[in-house]
């Protein structure tokens, strides 16, 4: 059975809502720009294949970090032959999957014109994306940051993987940026929040305070 996809700019699409597992809610998203379409996120069924399909394929497909990946990475890549964009720092986890076409090491605009953020802290690789749509910026930024329940911005790092001060380092990154749309992988209250003009410091400030303290 296929759906339609949710239409929430005029170039970026969202899927069907998947639940992985309980207590997790993720989308994925669809940039369509100047004839060439790319997948942030990975959806975890093939239901929006047609729909997909409809609006011309996958080109290129950006994970933002381990947790994404799974068998549908090479689902995505045997329907459309997309190529995939993830993080090198976990590559060996991400390759059980699906081989890294363009493993992603530094900070750089890429050949699509997305730009590449190295934001750790919830996983070593995790990776938010940037990208100028057509009603604004966009920034994807995975489990780095997300609305949670409560409504409140807010960020996990994974025990025993993730890495606070990594973390800290990454939001004191994105608060540099001046995005207009915020778009997270995993999701409480919301996955997409559109911002106020000069909003987004205040929404890292929270997201800050939820990293936890060694002692």
């Amino acid at each position: 059975m296929t759906t339609s996809l949710t239409r929430i700019r005029a170039d970026l699409w969202e899927t069907r809502t998947d639940t992985p597992f309980p207590g997790l809610t993720t989308h994925a998203y669809l940039w369509t720009s100047d004839g060439h379409n790319a997948l942030f996120y990975c959806p975890a069924t093939d239901s929006d294949f047609a729909a997909l399909d409809a609006l011309g394929g996958v080109d290129d497909h950006y994970l933002s970090h381990q947790d994404e990946a799974g068998p549908m990475l090479a689902r995505v890549a045997d329907r459309f032959g997309s190529r995939l964009h993830a993080p090198a720092a976990e590559h060996d986890t991400i390759g059980r999957h699906r081989t890294i076409d363009v493993p992603l090491s530094t900070r750089h605009v890429d050949d699509r014109g997305i730009e590449v953020l190295l934001t750790p802290g919830h996983t070593p690789g995790s990776t938010s994306y940037l990208v100028e749509g057509a009603e604004g910026r966009y920034l994807f930024t995975g489990d780095t940051m997300f609305v949670a329940a409560d409504g409140r911005w807010s960020t996990f790092v994974i025990p025993g993987i993730g890495d606070p001060a990594a973390m800290t380092d990454s939001l004191h990154l994105l608060a540099s940026l001046q995005p207009d749309v915020v778009i997270s992988s995993a999701y409480g209250a919301r996955a997409v929040t559109v911002l106020d003009e000069g909003a987004w410091p205040a929404c890292v400030e929270q997201a800050l305070v939820s990293i936890p303290v060694n002692r």
